[in-house]
């Protein structure tokens, strides 16, 4: 075996100076970070040097882990940690406590390794958590009230609790391709009772008044079949296109501009 192919794929070196030439300025004037698409494995401790940045995009790498020392970056307002191979987030992260974007989107976090401090970033209005496999959502990241949008697309839950969907200033909420089972709130708020058994018979078996008031009913129905046919002809529905799945036209939508 050749080596170093057993230690895995070995990634990107990021030194000072190739960190200091990704500073870019912001749209609002702000000082960005943008070291995406690199090939980063492991994260970069030189960036520490430069933590006053108000952006850092780390998105589209290789990372399993962020650490603790993400802290030192106090100033950040907007993180971006899309499509890596992150399974955990340290509970630093709840520290950043001017952070108003967040994107973990595409990862392989669970509900189980999602930080309790991520419920400390009071003033957080973007969060995604789409692509990732959390089975359920911390009912703790109600504390959000700031929150505005949430990203929860293609996981595996089954609910979202209520704590979440009240949240004061929700705008957007995205759960898409989801394995959610058939509400049983919309079954309860239903106005309308339903049958749970259906007894089929005979019309012999029906009184005259009831065979009566049956062939009304479905007198009414063919008339009404008649009234509303229209000429056949093939329909189409642009507008309902459905994208694939992939993490790019996810993070499209999601992205802030």
């Amino acid at each position: 075996m050749p080596k170093g192919k057993a230690k895995g794929q070995k990634g990107k070196k990021i030194t000072l100076k190739i960190a200091k030439n990704s500073i870019r300025i912001s749209l609002d004037g702000g000082l960005r970070l943008d070291l995406s698409k690199m090939g980063i494995t492991t994260f970069p401790k030189c960036i520490l040097k430069l933590a006053d940045v108000d952006e850092l995009d780390l998105s589209r790498n290789m990372l399993k882990k962020i650490p603790s020392s993400i802290q030192k970056f106090q100033n950040l307002r907007w993180l971006d940690l899309h499509s890596n191979q992150l399974e955990e987030l340290p509970e630093a992260i709840g520290t950043l406590q001017k952070l108003f974007y967040l994107n973990i989107s595409n990862n392989k976090l669970t509900t189980k390794n999602l930080p309790e401090d991520l419920s400390l970033l009071k003033n957080l209005r973007i969060l995604n958590l789409g692509l990732n496999c959390l089975d359920s959502i911390p009912t703790t990241l109600g504390a959000l009230k700031q929150l505005k949008e949430i990203g929860l697309f293609d996981n595996a839950l089954t609910t979202i609790p209520k704590s979440v969907k009240n949240l004061p200033n929700l705008k957007k909420l995205n759960a898409e391709r989801n394995p959610f089972p058939d509400s049983k709130e919309e079954v309860q708020d239903d106005p309308i009772k339903r049958v749970e058994t259906l007894h089929l018979v005979q019309e012999k078996d029906l009184c005259s008044s009831c065979l009566e008031m049956c062939q009304n009913e479905k007198d009414k129905m063919n008339t009404l079949k008649k009234n509303t046919q229209t000429p056949s002809r093939k329909l189409s529905f642009p507008l309902l296109l459905t994208p694939n799945s992939s993490a790019k036209d996810n993070q499209e939508e999601w992205r802030l501009k």
